[in-house]
């Protein structure tokens, strides 16, 4: 560029043309190409952020309702994302269809008991009835019974680590979308703490969680994330999950 920038000013001379000072020109020419150089480093800087991939997790509980989570299994299905649903066994009944198409459309479905209650100090023929009951019901919908667990209000004892018979998963961001409901404040409490290797807890029974849900992962998206379902997750991070064990996030 320098070259032909020089030719140019001895051409203009040549011709008359040349008004301004020859130094003064030059140092127009040096200013044009150190901007030219600076913006061509911001852009290798950007290619290279924009390439280096971050991974997420974003997981839903208390579902299946077909009000919602059909809309937000639609929203998911366009954007090509993998979710994890851990699933209350009360709500199975009417939507066995929407848990089929969880599994055929590659997203990963867990326990979330029969009908929410807190797994510790139960006998152990209440934890059976709330968690081995609903591992059965899940299976003979999904074909298979490698299922992961999540406990009601993430509260886990050693009885619970026991008897899991699943990987227990908690999370590692929450923005306690059941309270007030504000899409704006849930969508901006995730994406302005959301990391490589997190896992996100959502509801899939509120309207406005469905919503806010889409518009993370729109600009989640944007800023570089791939979303996995909570497995695809370990295995990217190298991570063997194993029974009883609890996992709130898988960090790189």
């Amino acid at each position: 560029m320098r070259t032909f920038f020089r030719w140019l000013i001895g051409s203009w001379a040549l011709a008359g043309l040349l008004v301004l000072p020859q130094a003064a020109v030059v140092a127009q020419v040096v200013r044009v190409e150190q901007e030219t150089a600076e913006a061509q480093a911001r852009e290798a800087v950007a290619a290279s952020t924009a390439g280096e991939r971050q991974y997420i997790a974003i997981t839903f509980d208390d579902g299946p309702r077909r009000s919602t989570t059909g809309e937000l299994l639609d929203a998911l299905l366009e954007r090509g994302v993998h979710a994890t649903f851990f699933l209350i066994g009360e709500q199975l009944e009417g939507c066995e269809d929407l848990v089929k198409r969880m599994e055929a459309e590659g997203h990963q479905v867990g326990i979330h008991t029969l009908d929410h209650v807190r797994l510790t100090a139960l006998s152990n023929a209440d934890f059976s009835r709330e968690v081995e009951s609903v591992r059965g019901d899940i299976e003979a919908l999904v074909g298979h019974g490698e299922l992961l667990l999540r406990p009601p209000y993430g509260l886990v004892d050693p009885g619970v680590r026991r008897r899991s018979g699943s990987p227990i998963i908690l999370w590692s961001i929450d923005p306690e979308d059941w309270g007030d409901k504000g899409v704006d404040r849930i969508v901006e409490h995730v994406c302005s703490r959301a990391s490589d290797g997190d896992i996100i807890l959502l509801h899939d029974i509120y309207p406005t969680s469905v919503e806010a849900a889409i518009r993370i992962v729109d600009e989640l998206h944007r800023r570089g994330f791939l979303f996995l379902t909570v497995s695809e997750l370990a295995r990217e991070k190298q991570v063997e999950l194993k029974n009883g064990e609890v996992y709130n996030s898988f960090p790189g």
